[in-house]
């Protein structure tokens, strides 16, 4: 035919004998989409189909079924910090969250702060949704009051390790000490504040709409702040030791051994 060599060349006229695997394995990705090699190559054997699971895991890796596992973020383990008592307040303010539900069913939850200085509850704000931007807003609010405290002791939740947050604590310079994760105990402070909230308020009724909650909530702060006597502050109120502290460095007196023992503070 006058046809160069290398022009012309022979064309394989094989037949593809793996049609009818690529076909099963395709009807299978598209009636279980979250089923992987493993399930797979189970359902073929039930179906008593004579294919070897090499083959076909090699034409499962072709027509990429594979399923996308998300990669787990591994958190820094960071350091363990001992748990001090400020000796003033606004140094170091504690934050977390808590979930419940309503009558009907529908979860809420509740941002959680505190002063470490002598445990005055701050701020619990109920709400369907506390993102980082809500928190960011609570915390801003929170400040006109109390001023930006110089730390805050936090988890490795979502809303805490988020850019926004991030940004919003270098913006007012803000130092954010993360516990270790896995560490709640190195928290203990907001621990134990959301114990007493959840044996007082959370469990003790049951709420039909998150304004008893709102309401509950802040009557109840005032009584934890003005009425309730903590250990940890020698048997005083968070406003009694507040006032106690004041007066004390204002005669110049020093303090009893019990109270700076049982605070875990030197004066």
């Amino acid at each position: 035919m006058s046809i160069s060599k290398t022009a012309y060349y022979y064309v394989s006229k094989k037949i593809n004998k793996d049609s009818e695997i690529t076909d099963y394995l395709r009807t299978l990705a598209i009636d279980h989409p979250r089923w992987g090699f493993e399930k797979m190559m189970q359902k073929i054997k039930l179906d008593h189909k004579p294919w070897n699971h090499k083959r076909v895991y090699r034409l499962y890796c072709e027509l990429k079924l594979n399923i996308r596992v998300k990669p787990r973020k591994r958190l820094p383990k960071g350091e363990a910090k001992m748990l001090l008592q400020p000796i003033k307040a606004n140094v170091c303010w504690s934050m977390d969250f808590m979930s419940d539900a309503l009558t009907c069913g529908r979860r809420f939850r509740t941002f959680n702060v505190i002063d470490d200085y002598n445990r005055e509850a701050l701020l619990i704000a109920a709400s369907f949704s506390l993102p980082s931007c809500r928190v960011i807003q609570l915390l801003d609010q929170l400040a006109v009051e109390k001023g930006y405290p110089e730390m805050i002791r936090v988890d490795n939740g979502t809303e805490f390790t988020s850019h926004i947050f991030r940004q919003w604590a270098d913006k007012h310079q803000v130092l954010i000490n993360y516990i270790q994760p896995g560490k709640p105990a190195q928290n203990g402070f907001i621990e134990r504040f959301n114990r007493t909230y959840r044996e007082d308020i959370l469990d003790m009724n049951l709420f039909s709409h998150l304004r008893e909650v709102r309401l509950l909530t802040q009557d109840w702060i005032v009584s934890y702040n003005k009425n309730r006597p903590h250990e940890a502050l020698a048997g005083l109120t968070p406003a009694q030791f507040s006032n106690y502290r004041q007066h004390m460095r204002v005669v110049g007196k020093k303090e009893p051994a019990a109270m700076t023992c049982n605070c875990g503070i030197s004066s």
